[in-house]
């Protein structure tokens, strides 16, 4: 079972997510947080393998709370999933250099939130597509600089096709080799720049100017 925190200030949504994934045979929601301290709280109390963490909340945020949970000396490290909308990008930006896993609207729909949180346990976090290259574009440097790590080349078509917002399902069948030689790659690539996840190589493709490169 994958063991779930909600943290969001309003009832009507922690509620909703529950329903959704309660109804799923291999999650279990164990907690709910009204803020972000409640959050930190509740992450040392149950121990949750996924959070799904709202943005804006009082007394502490999303981002700080986010901070805590993901500080290298932290005696538990959930994955932690931002869940938000579309005004919140100047917050998402500042969630990936915080070390957040993935990102999914709050409009996503049941299937989606679901696939976030087992894509957060397996250490395939996602960020929805539709907000994927709308975010990380705003990492892109404003020259080309050349990354200073040096990759292989299909490391490099691997990270440019997750920079673009593909699972690894879509670069393995893109690029005809197996899912596991794409994670493969991607945890070679995450060694190499020392990334905490796959959001932080993505951010790091744009910020290099490896992703966004014309043909």
């Amino acid at each position: 079972m994958i063991r779930v925190l909600l943290a969001d200030d309003q009832e009507i949504v922690r509620t909703g997510m529950a329903m959704i994934l309660s109804a799923e045979d291999d999650i279990q929601v164990v907690a709910h947080a009204e803020d972000g301290l409640q959050a930190l709280e509740m992450t040392a109390l149950h121990q949750p393998d996924v959070v799904l963490m709202d943005i804006r909340m009082p007394r502490l945020d999303g981002l700080d709370a986010l901070r805590q949970l993901t500080r290298p000396y932290a005696v538990h490290r959930p994955q932690v999933v931002m869940v938000t909308t579309f005004d919140d990008e100047e917050y998402l930006t500042r969630a990936v250099e915080a070390g957040a896993c993935g990102f999914i609207l709050k409009d996503s729909g049941p299937r989606l939130l679901a696939e976030a949180v087992r894509a957060a346990a397996a250490g395939d976090a996602m960020v929805s597509p539709s907000i994927t290259v709308r975010l990380l574009k705003r990492l892109r440097p404003s020259s080309r600089p050349t990354p200073a790590t040096r990759l292989s080349p299909r490391e490099e078509e691997v990270v440019i096709l997750l920079a673009e917002g593909m699972t690894n399902a879509e670069i393995a069948t893109a690029l005809s080799i197996t899912v596991g030689t794409v994670k493969t790659h991607l945890a070679n690539v995450q060694t190499k720049i020392t990334a905490r996840n796959r959001v932080e190589i993505a951010a790091w493709a744009w910020r290099t100017g490896l992703a966004g490169r014309n043909p």
